[in-house]
């Protein structure tokens, strides 16, 4: 963890980039350096690559709301039979049935808010999340794809993503309803559709804005937004579930 310790930004190396890059467009026309600067920001808008860390819009990093999703009978029933370690419900982790603390996947969503950053990284066919957390691997097809008719369900599902602009728009289907949606035991069924749209508000940030479409377990669609903080000092470390069992040490 000592690469996250102490991380410091060089703004003169970044200035120096700029400006250098600023010298090189002196001698070409306006309108080519108009064009190539509009290049160039859609380029940096499109490009997810690098570590990421959760930084807002979940909550306790148990939820992705503060208020209670639209369940139904079959969701209520589940979310009752929950036992959570977090929450106004949570139990000591000695009496938990969250999987994840067994070891299980904790697979999409759940993934997003565990405390363990992301590395993404991006190929002309598909952008891959890696997970720091039990080195758990996505992948979000982007060569034009569908989902397969004969689909194999998983903890993450199947996810094809395409371009609207600056924003990946992800549709992730396949999911195996083995665990929860979140850390505070909401459901979530073999039924699930995830829609994602991820862009880059910024050169630090990036926001991805889900909406949850599972009608077995909930009345309607819901929606929810999460944001991730960019750490370019940071490498993705190894992490083993067997070998890191200690939860005790984050969550008391």
């Amino acid at each position: 963890m000592l690469n996250r310790l102490g991380a410091v930004v060089s703004a003169f190396v970044a200035a120096s980039t700029v400006a250098c890059a600023l010298l090189g467009l002196t001698n070409i026309p306006a309108a080519a350096q108009s064009s190539a600067t509009k290049r160039q920001s859609r380029a940096a808008k499109t490009d997810l690559s690098g570590v990421w860390i959760t930084a807002s819009g979940v909550y306790d990093y148990a939820a992705f709301g503060k208020d209670e999703p639209p369940m139904t009978a079959w969701g209520q029933a589940q979310f009752a039979a929950a036992k959570p370690s977090q929450g106004p419900h949570g139990v000591k982790l000695t009496e938990t049935n969250d999987k994840v603390y067994k070891c299980s996947p904790p697979g999409v969503p759940y993934i997003y808010i565990q405390i363990f950053p992301m590395q993404i990284i991006q190929t002309p066919r598909e952008i891959i999340e890696f997970f720091e957390y039990d080195h758990i691997v996505r992948y979000i097809y982007t060569d034009g794809r569908q989902h397969p008719a004969d689909l194999q369900p998983s903890y993450n599902g199947h996810s094809i993503g395409r371009w609207e602009g600056d924003t990946l728009v992800v549709d992730t289907i396949g999911f195996n309803g083995k665990n929860w949606l979140d850390r505070l035991g909401h459901p979530e069924s073999d039924q699930m559709h995830i829609v994602e749209r991820i862009r880059r508000a910024d050169a630090k940030n990036l926001e991805i804005d889900l909406t949850f479409d599972d009608a077995k377990s909930y009345t309607k669609p819901w929606s929810a937004r999460i944001g991730f903080v960019l750490h370019p000092e940071w490498d993705i470390l190894e992490h083993v579930c067997e070998d890191n069992l200690a939860f005790e040490s984050f969550e008391h």
